[in-house]
């Protein structure tokens, strides 16, 4: 089985260019201010996280989990990213692995992919770390506070980034409001499921090995050492290679597309590079997915290193 689109991805077709255009502003202001954030709190040791955690979740949103009957999920990554970096850096991370499938791999149109950037990036950072911040002052024992936080901030910022492409579908007269907020919210609550478990595992096991990087407010937290950046490039690289084991079913948005009937709306893109998450020149399937998604872990990984090595040289020339 190959691996399937990635979960809300909104392709083009779906919103009219003025709501797509306003999803750009957004995006754009949102970054701006999230670059800036980034320069004052990211600390140089933290630069080889920033990798590992942007290959890590480009790898695993190629892994598609069946949820429902002919539908899959797969992790976001937002909520984890951000326990981890703060919600500045990981809204950059997140970003930077949606234009990466957008330009690569055709995974997400090119009009709206401002949107794109908001729902996957920007909000289930932002939701996931608030949510998580809010669930552990509540719970006196530290431990516990991080997995309970973890677990219901993963879920919860699922749930709004599919209730806010339900808005800009409703936006844009795609499909009414009141059928696609519960429909994105119904479908996303599973999928939110699989996105907690996963980001609360890797919670505690981080617990486990490496406490440092939990117990630390926002952009403080530990670094990693080249054995553990090698470590962690080399577990998001297993993880891209298992690709073609994903679910084929669609995802959470393109089955409600399905069911709300204007899935025939969506337009593809007017070029390809490795469409599908597939190299072309490659016969057998498999393969073919396992080298695209092990090619964009990499770049991914590269891109995470860049970002952060920029944000710090700006912190020490400003």
């Amino acid at each position: 089985m190959l691996a399937s689109p990635a979960v809300m991805h909104i392709p083009d077709g779906f919103l009219t260019p003025l709501v797509a255009a306003i999803g750009w502003v957004l995006a754009l202001a949102s970054l701006s201010l999230a670059v800036r954030r980034t320069q004052t709190s990211l600390g140089e040791r933290q630069v080889p996280m920033m990798g590992v955690l942007a290959a890590f979740i480009f790898a695993a949103q190629a892994f598609n989990f069946p949820v429902a009957a002919g539908t899959s999920g797969h992790l976001l990554g937002g909520a984890l990213a951000a326990i981890l970096m703060g919600p500045w850096a990981a809204g950059l991370m997140m970003s930077a692995v949606v234009i990466l499938q957008g330009l690569v791999f055709q995974d997400g149109g090119l009009l709206v992919m401002g949107w794109n950037m908001v729902n996957m990036g920007l909000i289930t950072a932002l939701v996931g770390f608030a949510v998580y911040g809010g669930v552990r002052k509540l719970i006196r024992d530290p431990s516990v506070g991080q997995l309970a936080g973890a677990f219901v901030a993963a879920w919860i910022s699922v749930e709004v980034a599919a209730m806010a492409t339900a808005v800009e579908l409703a936006a844009s007269g795609t499909f009414p409001l009141n059928l696609a907020l519960p429909a994105m919210a119904g479908v996303h609550a599973l999928i939110g499921l699989g996105e907690a478990i996963i980001t609360t595992g890797a919670v505690a096991f981080l617990q486990v090995v490496r406490p440092d990087l939990l117990q630390r407010g926002e952009g403080e937290s530990g670094g990693l050492a080249s054995s553990a950046t090698a470590i962690g490039l080399g577990l998001a690289l297993l993880i891209a290679c298992l690709s073609p084991l994903a679910s084929p079913s669609p995802d959470g948005l393109l089955t409600v597309a399905g069911a709300g009937g204007f899935a025939y709306l969506e337009r593809t893109a007017p070029f390809e590079v490795l469409p599908g998450y597939s190299v072309p020149s490659v016969m057998n399937p498999a393969l073919a997915t396992a080298l695209a998604v092990v090619v964009g872990t990499v770049i991914v990984f590269g891109l995470g290193l860049l970002i952060g090595r920029l944000a710090v040289s700006r912190r020490r020339t400003g």
